[in-house]
């Protein structure tokens, strides 16, 4: 009776030993990404170059604008038959400036998602190399987490990464 007692203790622990390393194998963490991006200099960087450029498009844009309605006014002080022979020379400047603003909006959004892919790389490689120096599985975005612990959180550490940049 004792050899099975001791059998089913060594089994027993064999099972729980076995069950501990196998959770213990597996090390969780989150992020919260959002702090990141927001605190990474590069983004703060980027801002302010798509702002310059965004401000030299409305300049431009504002000075096109107040041309057209110059050459409005000029337009209503003609007689009707001039100011229907201006008609199409006004719908022109109309359509050249709609197509300004378009380019111009396509060319500062495609900026925009280019600055922000290149950031969001740096944000996934400065986690990938904290999580595989400190042994985590898996790293999460604190966004889709219901429910997360403080103790898990290496955003910090991460932008600690960030700040001294990059190193691939």
């Amino acid at each position: 009776m004792k050899k099975i007692a001791i059998c089913f203790f060594v089994i027993f622990s064999l099972m729980i030993f076995i069950k501990a390393t196998a959770f213990a194998a597996d090390k969780f963490a989150y992020v919260d990404l959002s702090r990141l991006f927001s605190e990474y200099s590069k983004t703060k960087d980027y801002d302010k170059i798509l702002g310059d450029k965004e401000q030299v498009y409305n300049t431009e844009r504002e000075k096109r604008v107040n041309e057209i309605k110059q050459f409005q006014e000029k337009i209503n002080l003609l007689s009707d038959k001039e100011k229907e022979a201006k008609k199409t020379e006004l719908e022109a400047k109309l359509k050249t400036l709609s197509d300004f603003d378009r380019q111009q909006q396509t060319d500062l959004r495609k900026d925009q998602d280019e600055k922000m892919k290149e950031i969001l790389k740096d944000i996934e490689e400065a986690v990938r190399q904290y999580s595989e120096k400190e042994g985590y599985t898996m790293v999460f975005n604190d966004r889709v987490l219901v429910y997360q612990n403080k103790t898990l959180d290496i955003t910090d550490k991460v932008n600690e990464i960030l700040g001294k940049g990059i190193k691939r």
